[in-house]
C-alpha cells in the first residue's frame, strides 16, 4: 500500500450555502473552491488554513443522508476561547471537558453532523 495522506471527507449537507457560511464564517476555515461540477451540483470544498485535508460540502450522495456524519475531529490550540467564541455566535456547544487525551467540546452543524473540537492535553497532564 501507497497511501499517504488522506485528501478529501465528504461531508453530506442539505443546503451547500448554509453549510459553507457555517463551515467558513462561524468555525473559520478557508474557502478553497466553491465551482460548478455539473446539472445542479456544485463543488463547495472547505478546509483549517495550511490543511492539506479539505472537506467537501455534499448533497448527491443518496446512501449519505444530511446530519449522518459523527465524530469530525478539528484540532484547535485555544479550545476555550474557540468554544466561548461559537457560543457568542449562537453555536450550541457542550463543553470543555478534560479528558486524558486532551481537552473537548462537542458541537452540531446545521444539519447535525457531529462536530468534536479537540485542544491541547489539560495542564500537568
Amino acid at each position: 500500500m501507497n497511501i499517504t495522506k488522506i485528501q478529501m471527507l465528504s461531508l453530506p449537507v442539505a443546503d451547500q450555502d448554509r453549510a459553507k457560511d457555517f463551515y467558513v464564517n462561524t468555525l473559520g476555515l478557508e474557502l478553497v473552491r466553491d465551482n460548478p461540477m455539473g446539472p445542479d451540483q456544485r463543488w463547495v470544498e472547505v478546509a483549517p488554513a495550511g490543511s492539506p485535508t479539505g472537506i467537501t460540502l455534499v448533497t448527491w450522495f443518496p446512501t449519505m443522508p444530511p446530519g449522518s456524519t459523527k465524530g469530525l475531529v478539528l484540532q484547535t490550540g485555544d479550545i476555550d476561547g474557540d468554544v466561548a467564541r461559537l457560543k457568542e455566535r449562537g453555536v450550541a456547544v457542550d463543553g470543555p471537558q478534560d479528558a486524558p487525551w486532551g481537552r473537548f467540546a462537542t458541537l452540531d452543524d446545521p444539519d447535525g453532523n457531529g462536530i468534536v473540537l479537540a485542544g491541547p492535553p489539560p495542564e500537568g497532564a
